[in-house]
């Protein structure tokens, strides 16, 4: 039976991962921070419809920590690495963010490879992708690259960091490990405990009303059991290897439109929800008095849509093509 370990399996996409393997037959291990969260892993799938008793076994891993990444990786054929960082506010120092996803990505591919696993799926982010650049109107594929010389966010830093340092160690050190990457928009869909994407907390927040309006944000959105999907596709297709996959659902939408949907969907439920769009001056002006909307600010009016078509229909399901090359193509 395949075996595949998946990090961070107490996160939003990493219990999807967990629960479409399961689903599918695979035998299936997870780390987790602590096995204090064993016990929150296996309430989530349950909701979503499976107990896997002694199917899934929990190995405590810390990014920051070398201990027990060679007992996780061992005897795998695939690794899901998708534990990363993603704080809600701005940390005091982006070190607390960029280290644990820079040196823990690396951290998991050394142990796959000295473990003998066969391919690894990275979980980055359009975050590594349509940062830094002056505004375009084509939309990103994944042959761009967040410029780094840009003021960047703490987390776009991280996940840019991150995914360069793992694209190098699989060149350089990698002895025959193979790597993909998943680079999600914002994840959204239904969650299956407390433990959930930045991106829901944008939906709690103005279903709670925490906003006095919606600042003029634009974001792309992909359901995340289409990306735990996609996950699943990288790590079986031959001709994922080597690949960075775009995982978006459109164009981008923007938080007022958000708004609208929800308040027209969820009703009396979302009385909360603001009906306005905020002017970006006044956006401004209240950001002197709320971190929250500090950290929306340089976003204002910012489109960056996004497309996943590659040459080899590998996400509508057709037969996989070879590629010619077998590392990402990359931009300057």
């Amino acid at each position: 039976m395949t075996k595949v370990l998946v990090t961070g399996g107490s996160g939003f996409v990493g219990s999807r991962c967990i629960l479409q393997l399961l689903q599918q037959g695979y035998e299936v291990r997870t780390t987790v921070r602590s096995l204090d969260r064993e016990k929150d892993v296996r309430a989530m799938l349950k909701e979503g419809g499976i107990e896997p008793a002694n199917r899934l076994p929990f190995v405590a891993a810390d990014l920051n920590l070398d201990t027990n990444w060679a007992e996780a990786a061992r005897g795998c054929d695939f690794v899901l690495h998708v534990a990363s960082p993603f704080p809600p506010a701005s940390p005091k120092s982006e070190d607390e963010v960029i280290a644990p996803a820079r040196d823990g990505a690396l951290r998991v591919l050394r142990a796959a490879r000295d473990e003998g696993v066969k391919r690894v799926v990275l979980t980055s982010s359009f975050a590594a992708i349509g940062y830094g650049h002056i505004p375009q109107t084509a939309p990103f594929d994944e042959s761009s690259w967040t410029e780094l010389r840009a003021d960047l966010s703490a987390y776009v830093k991280s996940k840019t960091l991150a995914e360069r340092a793992a694209w190098d160690f699989v060149a350089k050190e990698g002895r025959g490990l193979e790597l993909s990457v998943v680079n999600p928009v914002g994840i959204f869909g239904p969650v299956l405990g407390p433990d959930y994407s930045t991106s829901i907390h944008i939906i709690r927040r103005l279903m709670e009303g925490a906003l006095p309006g919606c600042p003029r944000l634009y974001f792309g959105m992909v359901d995340v059991r289409d990306v735990a999907d996609l996950h699943l596709r990288a790590m079986t297709n031959p001709a994922a290897k080597g690949e960075r996959f775009l995982a978006v659902a459109g164009e981008c939408i923007s938080m007022f439109e958000v708004a609208k949907v929800l308040r027209r969907r969820m009703s009396a439920a979302a009385k909360r929800v603001p009906r306005l769009e905020l002017p970006d001056w006044l956006v401004r002006i209240l950001a002197f008095g709320s971190p929250a909307l500090r950290e929306m600010v340089p976003q204002l009016g910012k489109i960056r849509n996004a497309t996943s078509e590659k040459p080899d229909a590998f996400l509508v399901g057709l037969p996989a093509q070879t590629r010619k090359s077998s590392s990402p193509r990359r931009r300057a």
